[in-house]
């Protein structure tokens, strides 16, 4: 049996998509270069300070569009406070030139599956040792839409007590070894309910999942029209 381990503190999330006028290249360079370093160094002086930065870059789809380009994951002892207006209105740096401005996401992170050993972090030795990249693995994370009117309390009881017993043991079964899930603070107010992530050595983990989950009544709540599901292969790990 699996049981979902609240994180302490809050994960706030950050969405990210580029501008229309840029490339997914041009993003990722200044995301990696120009912004994670002073993120870095801002959230290792001041308060309130992070726990964990990392960023996960997301791959496109099959008609090779991104819903969403990456998301920024930082972890604090309570939520951020809502900013006045969406971050990178006005760009502080090369990368929110090239980036839509974005508002955190807070939510509720829970552990299922921690399999963090197969997630070595190598920080750089001939450069600044932060931020570097980590890869080897086959993400697969879940932006999951609720039905209009939702109750979230039966939803999001079900989501723990049955969704996630139901997904861990069949990524068990497949040699699936990690498994978070972030349920969202303000559930009302967000555009998604909350956040899956399942990782896998390589994408014939992914298949295999998909074969051999069953259903468990997630649909009541949950609605396909609009929740995406996103592949990566690469994350940047600002603070491990």
């Amino acid at each position: 049996m699996y049981d979902a381990i609240a994180a302490p503190g809050a994960r706030m999330m950050y969405l990210i998509k580029r501008r229309p006028s840029s490339s997914r290249e041009e993003l990722v360079a200044h995301w990696f270069a120009n912004h994670m370093p002073s993120v870095i160094q801002a959230l290792q002086a001041n308060e309130p300070i992070a726990r964990r930065y990392v960023v996960t870059l997301f791959e496109p789809d099959r008609d090779g569009a991104h819903s969403w380009d990456g998301v920024a994951q930082l972890d604090f002892d309570r939520p951020l406070p809502a900013p006045a207006k969406p971050h990178g209105e006005t760009p502080t740096d090369s990368f929110q030139e090239y980036a839509e401005p974005y508002s955190p996401w807070a939510t509720q992170a829970y552990v299922v599956m921690d399999g963090s050993e197969h997630l070595p972090v190598r920080p750089l030795t001939l450069n600044d040792p932060f931020p570097c990249t980590r890869s080897g693995f086959f993400k697969v994370t879940f932006l999951v839409k609720a039905k209009p009117d939702t109750d979230y309390e039966p939803f999001f009881h079900h989501w723990l007590n049955v969704h996630v017993p139901n997904v861990a043991e069949t990524m068990a079964k497949v040699d699936g070894f990690r498994y978070l899930v972030s349920h969202s603070l303000n559930p009302t107010e967000e555009a998604y309910a909350g956040m899956a992530e399942l990782y896998f050595h390589d994408p014939s983990g992914w298949k295999r999942y998909k074969q051999a989950i069953q259903p468990d009544g997630m649909e009541q709540w949950a609605t396909s029209e609009g929740t995406l599901v996103l592949r990566a292969q690469t994350e940047l790990v600002g603070i491990p």
